[in-house]
């Protein structure tokens, strides 16, 4: 079978590619096509030709936060996944990341060089990517705090360097979002100069907490809801007694009733389905509409 390859590259452009795999919540259909650029050229061709065969583009990095359709997505969907690289600048405190590269390893990386300021991204489960555009965050940090600037490829194919400002940060949103606009790298600013092993110690103590605190043990996207105010969305979930309820093979956790659990061989409709549930309890409760965190792509009912 002759495989097809991305225009004057040697990056291969696959059709009807399962994606469930490639995802935390382990649900979802196929991508109508798929591609892994290595490079930046390659990025920029494989946006190109997307847009010469007018076809909508959906990027995926860690495939964490995200509920995609049990009918896939139409499209080409670009993986992130081989844009893994780090540099850090001594001079300056700063490291520059792939879009692709894992928050937990890179909070790693930090702490092992006794820089202090990402030691709350280690439970995250995403990538460098979907930070910069969701402005991740977690026990007080955010990275709206910590960056510096991001390297983004624009719809045209062009690149530009955004700051915070410029990326018009809000609670767990960016001017990215829902936007065909790519990061391809993040600059962040640290505090180095530390005891590595103080750093290390701290970050230790971030993971276990997300360890003990939330669910590990079952494929899920991470948190579902935005967090409404003063009230948690777990919070008010749990309090309309929702916790362990279960919608075919999806369930709300029973360890923090802000996780869909995807308890094998669930689809996409019923975690879907169990999000409007919730959704529609708590609103009967506490008049409160929740505002989900996960990304839904593709076509829902």
């Amino acid at each position: 079978m002759t495989v097809q390859h991305l225009p004057d590259t040697c990056c291969p452009l696959q059709a009807h590619v399962p994606l469930a795999q490639l995802t935390t919540l382990n649900v979802g259909g196929c991508a109508q096509w798929f591609v892994e650029p290595r490079t930046v050229s390659e990025l920029q061709i494989a946006y190109q030709w997307a847009q010469h065969k007018n076809l909508p583009i959906t990027v995926l990095g860690a495939g964490s936060n995200l509920l995609i359709s049990d009918q896939g997505v139409a499209g080409l969907v670009i993986s992130t996944k081989y844009l893994r690289y780090l540099k850090a600048d001594p001079e300056s405190g700063q490291i520059t990341v792939g879009a692709g590269y894992p928050l937990p390893k890179m909070a790693h990386y930090a702490a092992k060089l006794g820089w202090r300021g990402l030691e709350w991204i280690v439970g995250i489960p995403g990538s460098v990517g979907g930070a910069v555009v969701m402005n991740a965050g977690a026990h007080g940090g955010c990275t709206a705090e910590r960056l510096v600037s991001a390297l983004v490829l624009e719809a045209d194919g062009g690149l530009s360097v955004l700051s915070p400002r410029e990326l018009e940060y809000r609670y767990r949103t960016s001017a990215l979002q829902g936007t065909q606009r790519l990061v391809l790298q993040a600059t962040w600013q640290l505090e180095p100069g530390h005891d590595p092993s103080h750093v290390k110690a701290t970050t230790q103590k971030y993971l276990n907490d997300r360890l003990r605190t939330q669910p590990y043990h079952l494929p899920n996207c991470g948190s579902v809801f935005r967090n409404p105010g003063e009230r948690t969305a777990g919070w008010l979930i749990e309090q309309t007694g929702l916790k362990g309820y279960q919608l075919g093979r999806a369930q709300v956790s029973e360890k923090h009733a802000n996780f869909i659990l995807n308890c094998g061989g669930a689809t996409a409709l019923e975690v879907y389905q169990l999000i409007r549930y919730v959704q529609t309890a708590v609103a009967d409760r506490w008049a409160v509409w929740l505002s989900p965190e996960v990304q839904l792509v593709g076509e829902f009912a």
